[in-house]
């Protein structure tokens, strides 16, 4: 998933490592938080399958190293549309759904459908599992681990409800507008002056 990840975010703009990152913990949140111990071998094996170029942009400083800034090339571009429209299990996990809905905007409308679809029955699965542990359990565990099971069972219950929702709405109109965000915008970083 990082790789669709990082292809999804240098296909908005190019960036350097720190801001990779950076974005990467946005985009996905703090439930994800990714090292730089993960993130720059991914970088290394992109680079290697030709999917991403670096290039060490001009110095600020001459004490200072240049940052490497990394960018797409025609064959991530390709593979990035590759992994979007992978419908595969992998991608109704929760690192794998919260991946690929962060790219849906980019996602073919079908491949949409089938991603929540399957991500919908995952859920489900998981609440009739926790369903049968909190009945057949319900006097045997002590009542800090029922509140625990009653909290999980409310948050998969809360994301069926959520599913269905777009769902719908997803099949009511597959090709909704764009957001006012624009797909190819780019992000003002923390401390750095609006140029308009």
């Amino acid at each position: 998933m990082l790789e669709l990840a990082i292809l999804g975010l240098l296909l908005e703009s190019p960036m350097h490592g720190y801001e990779l990152r950076k974005r990467l913990t946005g985009l996905l949140g703090a439930f994800r938080a990714f090292s730089y111990g993960s993130l720059y071998p991914a970088l290394r094996r992109l680079q290697t399958d030709g999917l991403i170029v670096e290039d060490a942009g001009p110095e600020l400083l001459v004490k200072r190293r240049a940052k490497r800034v990394y960018e797409l090339t025609p064959l991530g571009r390709e593979r990035f549309a590759e992994l979007v429209a992978d419908t595969g299990p992998q991608n109704y996990t929760d690192d794998g759904f919260g991946v690929h809905l962060a790219f849906f905007s980019r996602t073919p409308a079908e491949a949409r459908v089938r991603i929540l679809e399957g991500r919908r029955r995952q859920v489900e699965e998981r609440r009739e599992g926790l369903r049968d542990a909190v009945a057949k359990a319900n006097g045997t565990l002590d009542r800090y681990t029922r509140q625990l099971h009653q909290l999980g069972l409310e948050s998969s219950e809360r994301e069926v409800r959520w599913l269905n929702e777009v769902i719908a709405a997803e099949q009511a109109d597959p090709h909704p507008a764009p957001s006012s965000t624009a797909s190819n915008r780019t992000v003002k970083t923390e401390g750095e002056p609006d140029h308009g």
